[in-house]
């Protein structure tokens, strides 16, 4: 062999030993790269620390080349002397193409002797996500607080950033990072619990012009975790997810069953919501979904409107009925102050009901005689600790402790003080205890149902007493579907019951027929802010799961009889100032083409005549829904079609709907909102309905475009439009492109719908 074939030879042969090399499991390679054609992910050989995350179809880097080397993963230990040093040494290896393998050991300390880390990161094969999944080893003994696993820092401002976060329903933040950095406070952070506050396993940061980022977990299981985003003094954005073992001093190993997913995608937060739906709709939630398999009682579904009102039956049922009479369409009742205690302080001591028992049932009879059903209130987990019942029952014994074994209290009840306890959702005396209640509620009291407060949040509970795991887990979630199981199998189906519960979550669709989303009211509650609201919860699951609620009020707020009297305001429940009537329609109308079940909170008979406009476009609202019924409560959600629609400096309320006290005051802001609020939904029989209505007193022209590829229907149909006068035929269309223009009376209401030829 000449020389010349002999150095290729070599050559050749270090290429393919080089290749072998990429695949072993020590520091000698030079690949610690995955790519899919779609997303490349690269991390440093010294400590494993991602630094390369790249769009390859945008050719876009998230991460800024200057970013700092940290770990990957952080371990948080319940004692201060359990802490983990870096570690000495550092493997990795790749099985496949799409895989890698890295591995932390030779932790300092000879009680870490044994102690390992291993993070298996894997790409899509065929979309620009990558999934995260953590192992640890060597944990016995060690009582772990939480595992922060993916940690990545470094990502770069993508410019005009948004947030948008599944909080309860739905918020979007417009410059989170610029927001952050403007805090005066050391903490600049977003934090975020599942299940809690968040209702989905997803969040999204991304710039709607240019790049995003795709940020979930694909637990089925609903383990508590937190998700997080910090900007620290150098600048630097982290995002971070954190899971929480249980405390079990046996184990030698922890890994969850989840992976956290991370992508990149390009469009808004529809498109991220689009993207999670893809994998939420196929997951035991939605397959077990009471709304899905029609596991609730007609008069659910053929709720036209909802009255929120509290105190006793002639403040809730008569009215409610006399407006039942009013729309010709069914009106029930989600109702408050119903029960025997001080609200926010009296829990459970709901029987007998204030009114006295013989009185409220007999109430109860008449309303369900009208049509009228009724579900009402009762904490699903608080016990108020000034309450002789909390004595006599021995309750603390089974209360939530915290990991020092102290109870978690909080007083709501800012007029005595008197604070509301955490009962543990993981032990039987708590389930048996409101069952016990909710049975009463129904077969002895007559509602129609129960309305869980606080349902769709989680504790977590360290006594070793209740029978659960301690620490971190799924216990209360798991808890929280016995518990309904348990009520459904005492309460009597001859009053079709529901069960209710505040929020909303993917989890609990099994076990509730019907969410409270308030969001629609934010600025109401807590005035005009930062978030913006979207329906993100719906955009994911409104075919599986029934919303409901706001706190449009077009009244002061009232005033609990039971609470000490000198602080009773002398104007309860009387008509707002007409300058924030428009608050009113705005949230009337985002509820309407959110696909929700209409509410009004605090409706009286003389709003009909002192505020007839308002209750005359409410009733609109609720007539025209129910001529889309398979729409606006059985669809699919759509992106809605683009509309140039003009803006109007809004004058805004932020009072409270339940708690007015002497001296308080309406606190105002005034902020420009859309004139008119519009949406997209998509039948089961493949015809789409775009809900449309004006809050203005000006006429306003509508004109939009659709392509009939964007919402996968036939390319040639019709047009019709569905108002108060009736449903007549809009247009025609073809080759793939929908043109509609719509003169919008001042407050209009109407459904678009397009019904494609077969």
């Amino acid at each position: 062999m000449n020389t010349k074939k002999l150095y290729y030879w070599r050559l050749l042969c270090f290429v393919i030993l080089a290749s072998l090399a990429s695949c072993n499991t020590n520091n000698n390679g030079d690949d610690l790269s995955i790519n899919n054609g779609k997303l490349k992910l690269s991390f440093s050989k010294e400590n494993g620390s991602l630094i390369v995350f790249q769009d390859l179809i945008e050719n876009y880097e998230f991460l800024d080349e200057k970013k700092t080397l940290e770990l990957p993963w952080e371990i948080n230990f319940n004692h201060a002397q359990d802490s983990l040093y870096e570690p000495l040494d550092f493997e990795y290896s790749k099985p496949d193409s799409l895989t890698l393998v890295l591995k932390w050991g030779n932790f300092k300390g000879e009680e870490n002797k044994e102690f390992a880390v291993t993070a298996v990161i894997n790409l899509d094969k065929e979309k620009a996500l990558s999934y995260w999944k953590i192992s640890l080893v060597g944990t016995q003994g060690k009582e772990i607080n939480s595992v922060v696993f993916p940690k990545i820092s470094g990502f770069k401002d993508l410019g005009q950033e948004k947030l948008a976060i599944p909080n309860i329903m739905g918020e979007l933040l417009t410059d989170p990072r610029g927001i952050l950095s403007s805090r005066k406070s050391e903490n600049k952070r977003l934090d975020w619990v599942y299940p809690d506050n968040l209702s989905l396993q997803c969040l999204a940061l991304y710039n709607p012009e240019k790049i995003g980022l795709y940020l979930a977990s694909n637990d089925t299981h609903t383990f508590r975790k937190a998700y997080s985003l910090n900007l620290d003094k150098s600048n630097n954005f982290t995002y971070q997810m954190s899971n929480y073992p249980s405390f079990d001093a046996n184990s030698n190993s922890y890994s969850p069953s989840y992976e956290a997913v991370i992508g990149s995608f390009k469009g808004d937060w529809v498109t991220a919501a689009e993207q999670y739906r893809e994998w939420g709709s196929q997951q035991e939630w939605t397959s077990k979904s009471r709304f899905k398999n029609g596991l609730h009682p007609d008069w659910l579904e053929e709720t036209a409107l909802w009255v929120w009102n509290r105190g006793r039956s002639d403040n809730v049922l008569v009215p409610a009925a006399a407006l039942k009479k009013r729309l010709g369409l069914p009106v029930n009742v989600f109702w408050h102050w119903w029960h025997g205690a001080s609200y926010d302080e009296g829990f459970p001591e709901y029987f007998p009901p204030r009114e006295g028992g013989e009185s409220f049932i007999n109430a109860m009879k008449l309303a369900q005689q009208k049509g009228v059903h009724s579900i009402v209130y009762m904490n699903s987990f608080q016990w108020g600790d000034s309450t002789e019942s909390w004595k006599t029952e021995n309750a603390s014994v089974y209360a939530v402790k915290d990991i020092n074994g102290n109870l978690r209290s909080h007083a709501y009840n800012i007029f005595t003080g008197n604070s509301l306890t955490n009962m543990c959702m993981g032990t039987q005396f708590w389930k048996d205890k409101y069952t016990s209640l909710s049975e009463s509620a129904v077969n002895i009291y007559g509602t129609n149902g129960v309305y869980m407060d606080q349902a769709c949040m989680s504790r977590v509970c360290y006594d070793k007493a209740h029978g659960h795991a301690i620490g971190g887990g799924n216990y209360w979630f798991k808890n929280f579907g016995k518990l309904t199981d348990q009520i459904r199998s005492k309460i009597s189906i001859e009053k079709e019951p529901i069960l209710a519960g505040e929020h909303c979550n993917e989890s609990w669709m099994p076990y509730l027929d019907l969410f409270l989303t308030l969001q629609v009211s934010r600025e109401r509650y807590s005035g005009v802010g930062q978030w913006e609201v979207i329906p993100f919860f719906q955009a994911v699951y409104h075919e599986y799961a029934i919303t409901y609620g706001n706190y449009s009020s077009l009244v002061t707020p009232p005033y609990d009889e039971l609470w000490p009297k000198e602080f009773a305001p002398e104007n309860q429940e009387q008509p707002l100032d007409p300058i924030f009537n428009k608050q009113f329609l705005m949230e009337q109308a985002r509820s309407f083409v959110w696909g929700m079940q209409p509410t009004i909170s605090n409706y009286h008979s003389f709003l009909e005549t002192q505020r007839k406009e308002e209750i005359d476009y409410l009733m609109s609202i609720a007539k025209i829904r129910y001529q889309g019924l398979k729409y606006l409560l059985h669809g699919k959600f759509l992106r809605a079609p683009s509309m140039q629609i003009p803006e109007e400096e809004l004058d805004i309320s932020k009072l409270s709907i339940y708690a007015g006290r002497k001296g308080e005051s309406v606190t105002a802001y005034k902020k420009k909102y859309p004139l008119a609020y519009s949406g997209a939904w998509k039948a089961d029989d493949g015809n789409v309905g775009i809900p449309l209505t004006s809050i203005s007193e000006k006429h306003m022209l509508i004109n939009f475009k659709i392509d009939t590829n964007d919402y996968n229907i036939s390319s040639n149909g019709e047009v019709y439009l569905i108002n108060s006068e009736g449903r007549k035929l809009l247009t025609t269309y073809k080759e793939n492109e929908v043109i509609v223009e719509h003169q919008l009376k001042p407050r209009e209401v109407c459904l678009i719908e397009i019904i494609p030829t077969l």
